[in-house]
């Protein structure tokens, strides 16, 4: 290791800082540039006693921000990790980061070229060059840094995060040249073609998860790469490590999938329509996972997401309710304006109310009242229960090939119990968990959904301990055919022909002008689920993306 820091430092070339467009003055010593910085401010970046008389306040002026920007990337640019590391607002976790990025990540040559500031924002690009045991690349990107005042005196310096190093760096990340951890693979789709993000470009994480699982078991051999090595904040997201430069290749081994290259391409095309959206189709008689799309890259929402999943989830809440016989399908079943649970007062959209009015009308409607004025009745732990017990939910155990978010119904009391029965309060769920609802009423037990099949690895896929009684899964099939028909999800659906159901949903997010929009609907042998973040009700915005794929998978 230190043959290589030395050979990096003798390998820095005397050049100009580029920031801006502007290029520095060269001074002396180990040939690095460096800006004659203004306001009485020393080498290291702290000021004089003379120039900070009084602690600054107020918000930074123009130049205060750039003069902090300049001064820490000219200071990265030279390779005075010190200097760069004074210039930020966390010296110790900013000079272990830059260190790793010359020593570990091997990044030499390094030339930064800010933007046009934006307030306390700067963004700037990255120019450098990854060299290992002879070899080398160019790598470039783009980041940004967010300048200020340091808390005790006010100085203007840069927030430190790791990001600013790299923008997908979260903390305790690092970035590490060197030979991969594991071998690269060769997904192919189950008809045997190549899955490549070229063609599928939201499959870049679901790449990098079957790389992690499977790169040692396919038989491939690792290459030299320069890659993201998640830290504990990362492990707990469930991030994979990323690969952002090859220096050399390595040889692939070879992982076949579950997905359909129609319905992923289809399921690309949709998401592609709208901002933050998310699907999974499934198919229902064997849980395979025929399409997973995002129309944002670097997280997986549709696997790994953690969302409110709003009144979807009385698909769920409806079968417990007829199983506890608290509501039956044509029986007369109360829809209020309001009603009142643990201290808070629930509505409905738009303070609707059904009078004299069937269980069928009020979950085709969505009628939240409908649902909560059930709560007196219930356990504080009913709904998690019939969740992980029924739905194979919310237990932590599914083996789906890839990283997964299994959803998580928690036990809760009062008012948040109350608003779990309608997708709020706790409740977490994203779109594969949705589409394995729909699944698990259209074929009548729980599949856990995979990826990859079973053969390649001989693990074991999670199981539900029980399945509905006949007549309470004939009777949410109704209701769920109904919905489709007659109710919220009618528009979306009425393009879909054959046996079909759904269910349409609107979570409330603190912070958010719009609702996310979801939308879980099967139809024959597929089941689907989708959300739109921030979209509205999910019969408008997340329902033509679910219901253009159940008509597309024929």
């Amino acid at each position: 290791m230190g043959k290589n820091r030395r050979n990096a430092a003798e390998g820095r070339r005397t050049r100009p800082v580029v920031l801006g467009g502007v290029i520095a003055a060269v001074v002396g010593g180990a040939g690095f540039g460096a800006y004659a910085l203004l306001g009485g401010a020393a080498e290291d970046g702290t000021r004089t006693a003379s120039a900070a008389e009084a602690v600054r306040t107020g918000p930074l002026s123009a130049d205060e921000v750039t003069s902090a920007a300049e001064r820490f990337l000219t200071a990265w640019q030279a390779g005075k990790v010190d200097e760069a590391a004074a210039a930020t607002d966390d010296p110790k976790a900013a000079a272990a980061l830059l260190t790793a990025y010359a020593e570990d990540a091997r990044i030499t040559d390094v030339t930064l070229t800010s933007g046009a500031r934006s307030g306390a924002e700067v963004p700037f690009a990255v120019k450098g060059t990854v060299s290992y045991e002879g070899a080398g690349k160019p790598l470039a990107y783009d980041s940004a840094l967010t300048v200020v005042r340091r808390a005790g005196d006010g100085e203007p310096r840069v927030a430190w995060r790791p990001a600013v190093v790299h923008p997908e760096l979260k903390e305790g990340d690092v970035l590490v040249t060197g030979e991969a951890g594991t071998p690269p693979v060769k997904a192919l789709d189950r008809d045997g073609a190549e899955l490549t993000t070229a063609a599928y470009p939201s499959l870049g994480t679901v790449l990098d998860g079957l790389r992690e699982k499977y790169g040692e078991k396919a038989g491939g051999e690792a290459g030299v790469e320069l890659r993201i090595v998640r830290g504990k904040a990362s492990k707990k997201a469930k991030l994979s490590d990323k690969t952002l430069l090859e220096l050399s290749e390595g040889t692939p081994g070879t992982v076949r999938t579950t997905l359909d290259p129609s319905l992923q391409a289809a399921a690309e095309a949709q998401v592609a329509k709208k901002g933050r959206a998310s699907v999974v189709v499934l198919r229902p008689s064997t849980g395979e996972i025929l399409a997973v799309a995002n129309s944002s890259r670097g997280f997986n929402t549709a696997f790994q997401g953690s969302l409110a999943p709003g009144s979807t989830m009385k698909v769920i809440t409806a079968s417990m309710l007829i199983e506890k016989g608290l509501a039956s399908m044509d029986e007369k079943h109360p829809c209020p304006k309001y009603f009142s649970y643990g201290g808070w007062k629930f509505q409905n959209l738009d303070e609707f109310e059904i009078k004299d009015g069937t269980f069928r009308a009020s979950f085709a409607r969505s009628c939240n009242t409908a649902f909560i004025s059930q709560a007196p009745e219930l356990e504080d732990d009913d709904l998690t229960e019939q969740a992980q017990q029924v739905f194979g939910l919310g237990k932590n155990d599914w083996q789906v090939g890839v990283p997964t978010f299994d959803g998580s119904v928690p036990v809760q009391k009062d008012a948040p119990m109350g608003a779990s029965l309608i997708g709020q309060g706790g409740v977490r769920m994203n779109p594969l968990n949705m589409a394995s609802v729909s699944a698990t009423v259209r074929s009548g037990v729980f599949r856990q959904p995979y990826l990859v099949p079973t053969e390649v690895d001989g693990r074991k896929l999670a199981t539900a301990s029980r399945t509905m009684s006949p007549g309470t899964l004939a009777q949410l099939r109704e209701l769920m055919a109904y919905t489709a028909a007659s109710g919220t999800a009618a528009e979306a659906m009425a393009g879909v022909s054959g046996d079909k159901g759904a269910k349409t949903g609107s979570a409330e997010v603190e912070g958010q002008k719009k609702p996310n929009g979801w939308f879980t609907a099967y139809r024959g042998d597929l089941a689907a689920a989708g959300v739109v973040q921030q979209g509205g009700h999910g019969g408008s915005t997340a329902g033509p993306i679910v219901a253009a794929l159940l008509r597309n998978g024929g």
